[in-house]
C-alpha cells in the first residue's frame, strides 16, 4: 500500500499542469451542484503534489465568492495540510527529502517545533516565512501532535484565507464591471500587507523570548 500511494503521489507531482486555475475552473463547473466538493478534493490534491495554495484560495474567491469561498477553502486547506502532513510522518519517502530540500531554514523550522510545539506552528502559519505546501510536508517531520498541528492550522489560516479569497472575489467581480470593487481589493491587499509585516513582528517576539530567562 505504501508503494502504491508513492506512485500516485509521484504521478500526480509530475502532472501539475491538471490544477491550473483556468482547467480547474472549467472542470468544476462541469460538477454542476457538486463544484464545491470538486474543488474541496481538488483543493485536497493540490496541496500534495506541491499546487501554490495561493492560487487555489484566489480561485475560490472566483467561484464562490468571499464567504463560502473562504469557509470551502480553509476546511480543504487544512484537509490538504494534514494529508500532507500524514504523507510525511507515516511514509518519509526519500523523494520527499529530495523535493523539500534540505536547508538551515528547514533545520531551524524543525527545532523551533520541537521546542515550542504547536506555538511555532501557529506562528508559521501565520507568516508566510515557509510555502505552504513545503510547510505541510516539513511539519510532518516533527513529533508534533497531529491535533495541536491541525488545529494551530485551522485556526492560523484564516488570515491569508480571507486575504486570497477576498482578492479572487475582487477579480472576477471587476472583471464583469461590477460596482465597488475597489473597496473590496483594498480590503484583500491591506490584509496581504499585514500579513507581509508579521516576520518583524516574529523575529522580534522570539528574540525576546531567548533574551527572558525561563
Amino acid at each position: 500500500l505504501p508503494g502504491a500511494i508513492l506512485l500516485a503521489l509521484a504521478a500526480l507531482a509530475s502532472h501539475t499542469h491538471w490544477f491550473e486555475p483556468d482547467r480547474v475552473a472549467a472542470e468544476l463547473r462541469s460538477f454542476g451542484a457538486f463544484v464545491p466538493l470538486a474543488f474541496f478534493f481538488a483543493r485536497i490534491l493540490g496541496a500534495v503534489v506541491f499546487v501554490p495554495g495561493s492560487i487555489m484560495a484566489i480561485g475560490a474567491g472566483m467561484l464562490f465568492g468571499p464567504v463560502w469561498g473562504a469557509l470551502y477553502n480553509l476546511l480543504a486547506s487544512t484537509a490538504g495540510a494534514v494529508l500532507a502532513f500524514a504523507v510525511a510522518r507515516f511514509l518519509k519517502p526519500e523523494w520527499l527529502t529530495r523535493r523539500i530540500g534540505s536547508s538551515p531554514e528547514l533545520s531551524r523550522l524543525i527545532q523551533g517545533v520541537e521546542t515550542e510545539g504547536w506555538r511555532f506552528v501557529a506562528f508559521v502559519r501565520l507568516v508566510p516565512l515557509f510555502p505552504y505546501n513545503v510547510l505541510n510536508y516539513a511539519l510532518g517531520l516533527t513529533r508534533i501532535r497531529l491535533s495541536h498541528y491541525t488545529l494551530a492550522t485551522l485556526v492560523c489560516m484564516i488570515p491569508a484565507d480571507i486575504a486570497y479569497v477576498y482578492l479572487g472575489y475582487a477579480g472576477r467581480a471587476a472583471a464583469a464591471g461590477s460596482e465597488g470593487v475597489a473597496p473590496i481589493g483594498l480590503l484583500a491587499l491591506g490584509l496581504l500587507a499585514t500579513l507581509a509585516f508579521l516576520p518583524r513582528f516574529v523575529r522580534t517576539y522570539w528574540a525576546r523570548r531567548k533574551e527572558t530567562p525561563r
